[in-house]
């Protein structure tokens, strides 16, 4: 890069300051427009906006199916191959540059940010779910069958594994490379500098950007209004306090305060701190659960879910031919579409903190750990779920009813129900604040034209306006109005697929330049 090109491309540089704030022009006055309009869309009319909505996020996914899936595959081959190529020794910030944060930190704070709340509610509903045909079934396997509870297994894994992860570690690697190692500002355009030099400062740059700020914006919205719900829920089962629109915006403004509370702080005194707290909490319920369950079972259902996932991994990753459209529209395309809406925010957070990792050690840590911290994951809760449901146990052996209970069901045949049950949902809380945190960051970042030094009081803004958001629809709308919210982020998946496949291509051009210079 020439130095005129550095300068042009500084961080910053298209920037205004009003009253304290140091923003991007004209990504953020842009952005907080769309988002004011969006909410006014959402509450004139809840029901229509959620049927559009819905309308348009079903008609990407039943046309483009086909390219949701080839992308998914794609960077996951990708990012296996720049762990074994060459280029993966390149170092992000140089050759000199070191970590900020210890690994456990660091792989804490990625997994909280990534999909910690999600693996809370899905890994006992979704495998319980396929088995019981809830809603299709993975390859139209037959249902409450031992092939069934295989299938169930191999496909739950499937799309909480290699796959999403492999999504966020090629926005990671490209954000942390441009950033830190061509000086670029830390945002979304930042990747398409090998690919459209100094006018990525333009409005091709703009755009990405301000999309990549709403499907943020509304997806972290989205999680915590829905996530209050099911918070409410959980707490109405475990105490009989009743599930009331106060209940649940009680849960939203405590969330956000603390959420508040832990970006004023900075990510060493806030989100850093939290995601320890949460991995040590999560570890020992899911040591409890696998001891409970018989650690012999634990033991076997590793080797059972492995060889799921395994034996699922290609029939899965295939869209041609398949019979089961409905279960696969509905869950798998529909998933990659939720991850590739939600990599701008994670992928930027995990390059924000990944500072001296070199490409290999980063996507090792997002590709492959996290995929074996799920595979245990998955057989503590789900193998317990699906032995509860077979065994005619519980509510869970009439399957699925309200999916925010299916965790406590599982747990309320277990010893000390109360206290883990208790012990969850303090980890579902945690992880919306610790979500919400490394969401204002982003969103702050991308807004304030890539800088990271950004003034805090912008920070509060952002975190702020996602509780705004979440309560105003909430309570206003309803779930209908936060349905609307979710299909318009999801439906953003599809642009952002093609974003991402370009991306792709000018990372590598730009490492492989890199490490051959």
């Amino acid at each position: 890069m020439s130095v005129n090109e550095s300068i042009a491309l500084e961080p910053g540089i298209d920037n205004k300051q009003f009253w304290g704030l140091d923003f991007h022009n004209p990504v953020f006055p842009v952005t907080a427009t769309l988002i004011v309009l969006f909410i006014l869309y959402a509450l004139l009319d809840p029901a229509q906006a959620s049927a559009q909505m819905v309308a348009a996020r079903t008609w990407a996914i039943d046309h483009f199916d086909w390219l949701f899936m080839f992308a998914g595959n794609a960077f996951v081959v990708f990012c296996v191959a720049l762990i074994l190529l060459p280029v993966g020794k390149v170092r992000l910030g140089g050759a000199t540059a070191r970590p900020e944060y210890s690994t456990m930190s660091w792989f804490a704070m990625l997994f909280a940010a990534g999909m910690g709340i999600g693996l809370m509610f899905w890994s006992v509903a979704e495998p319980v779910a396929y088995y019981t045909d809830w809603y299709g079934t993975p390859l139209n396997v037959a249902a409450r069958t031992p092939e069934g509870a295989s299938a169930a297994m191999g496909a739950t894994m499937f799309h909480w594994g290699l796959h999403p992860w492999a999504i966020y570690g090629v926005v990671a690697v490209a954000i942390g490379f441009f950033t830190f190692n061509l000086r670029l500002p830390l945002s979304l355009r930042a990747a398409f500098y090998p690919l459209l030099g100094t006018r990525v400062r333009g409005w091709v740059g703009h755009t990405v950007d301000i999309t990549a700020v709403l499907a943020t914006v509304f997806g972290l919205a989205t999680s915590l209004g829905l996530g209050a719900s099911q918070a409410a829920s959980g707490l109405h089962y475990l105490t009989g306090i009743a599930n009331t629109i106060e209940l649940q915006m009680a849960i939203i403004v405590t969330v956000t305060a603390v959420t508040l509370l832990s970006v004023w702080r900075g990510i060493d005194g806030g989100i850093k701190l939290l995601s320890n707290i949460n991995m040590l909490l999560a570890t020992a319920l899911m040591l409890f659960v696998a001891f409970a369950g018989g650690i012999v079972a634990f033991v076997n259902g590793l080797g059972t879910t492995t060889a799921a996932y395994a034996e699922h991994l290609l029939p899965l990753s295939n869209w041609i031919g398949r019979d089961d459209q409905s279960w696969f529209h509905g869950w798998t395309v529909f998933y990659w579409a939720w991850w590739i809406s939600w990599s701008p925010f994670v992928g930027v957070f995990i390059a924000r903190v990944s500072k001296g990792r070199t490409v290999r050690e980063l996507l090792t840590a997002v590709l492959i750990v996290p995929t074996l911290v799920t595979l245990a994951w998955m057989t503590a809760f789900g193998g317990n779920a699906l032995a509860q449901s077979a065994g005619g146990i519980g509510e869970l052996a009439n399957g699925i009813g309200d999916v925010s209970l299916a965790m406590f069901h599982m747990l309320q045949n277990m010893p000390l129900s109360a206290l883990t049950s208790t012990l969850a949902i303090m980890l579902v809380l945690i992880f919306f604040v610790t979500s919400a945190d490394s969401g204002a960051l982003v969103i702050d970042s991308i807004t304030a034209g890539g800088k990271v030094d950004a003034p805090r009081c912008q920070k509060v803004l952002w975190a702020s306006l996602v509780g705004v958001i979440a309560a105003i629809l909430l309570s206003a709308g309803g779930k209908d109005a936060l349905n609307a919210l979710q299909a318009g982020a999801v439906a953003t998946g599809l642009p952002f697929t093609v974003v991402l496949l370009v991306m792709m291509v000018g990372l590598y051009k730009a490492l492989h330049q890199s490490h051959y210079a």
